[in-house]
């Protein structure tokens, strides 16, 4: 039986079935989606405040930072609704709307994180020519295409979505609203949309790790020929987070998107998804900041600033302000 009308929305079934792990989760989400706002908004007000961040990396890095905070309230406060109480229902218009802002966003952090590989390939392998590179109207069509990216993936993506055919139960198996939950929910022939998932799964994982490891490969090879054994480890550990978020959340994405009806993503796939969209957000902020010295730096002497110096008369503007 089908029903297309979907008057009341749908039941996310979540871990409805382990109630234990619901309230464990939740305290959990708690912490973790208060760590994410205060590291990513410490990313974001050193980015703008502190001079010596006014640069690409940083441009590029607070605007990581500000998609995470977008990509977490999109996901997290329905998941702590879904944990807490009984009632696991979402509208309709919700569920649309949460889709359609969560593949906008995963798709943009996607692009970004290749953007960024970018940039570090240019600061290690052409490092007199890295201000000529990445000079500003360049550093702005880039993450102005790994935004309209984004975008036009959910605007493709969730209208195929939900022009399928749901059963009448209309119960998912997730604690959002997801494309291959969705797709699982379908009673009709979802052959077309798993190979267009798959096509997009590709388009914004595969594609993606592969260009980002080679820009990595010939990272590694100027890495090697640096005299300085404090410009080596600096650029080593610069590159190492960034390697450490992209395997995080390209694997974790992949695993979900680009099978999405076979038993191990019907199984798992929500373990998966509670990864990508609460842990590794949580842990881009620590990795940034704990391996970057510079970061560490600046907010050093934020706070020596705040606690020994009177407020100053004239607002400093961000790099991507001021250029």
């Amino acid at each position: 039986m089908i029903n297309k009308s979907f008057p009341v929305g749908f039941i996310l079934l979540g871990f409805s079935e382990w109630p234990q792990l619901e309230m464990i989760l939740f305290w959990i989400v708690v912490f973790f989606y208060t760590m994410i706002v205060f590291g990513n908004l410490t990313i974001i007000l050193l980015s703008c405040m502190d001079p010596r961040l006014y640069t690409p990396m940083y441009f590029f890095l607070s605007n990581l930072s500000f998609l995470e905070l977008c990509f977490t309230t999109s996901t997290v406060p329905q998941m702590l609704s879904n944990f807490w109480g009984p009632d696991k229902s979402i509208t309709y218009t919700g569920c649309v709307v949460q889709l359609c802002v969560f593949l906008c966003l995963g798709a943009t952090e996607g692009i970004l994180l290749v953007v960024m590989a970018f940039d570090r390939y240019v600061a290690i392998c052409q490092p007199l020519r890295y201000t000529i590179i990445m000079h500003p109207p360049l550093c702005w069509k880039l993450a102005f295409m790994a935004w309209l990216s984004g975008m036009t993936e959910s605007v493709v993506q969730s209208s195929i979505t939900f022009q399928l055919p749901f059963c009448t139960h209309h119960r998912l198996d997730d604690f959002l609203c997801e494309v291959p939950a969705l797709i699982r929910l379908t009673c009709g022939d979802t052959s077309t949309n798993e190979w267009q998932m798959t096509i997009s799964a590709v388009l914004f994982t595969i594609v993606p790790v592969g260009l980002i490891l080679t820009s990595y490969g010939y990272i590694a090879q100027a890495i090697g020929k640096i005299q300085s054994e404090e410009g080596r480890q600096k650029a080593i550990a610069t590159c190492t987070s960034h390697l450490i978020v992209v395997f995080m959340f390209y694997g974790t994405v992949a695993m979900v998107y680009t099978h999405p009806k076979n038993q191990f993503a019907s199984k798992y796939g929500k373990f998966f998804t509670f990864f990508y969209t609460v842990v590794t957000p949580f842990l881009n902020p620590l990795i940034y900041t704990l391996r970057n010295k510079e970061v560490k730096n600046a907010l050093q002497r934020l706070l020596k600033k705040g606690i020994n110096s009177p407020p100053p008369q004239k607002k400093r503007q961000c790099w991507a302000v001021r250029w």
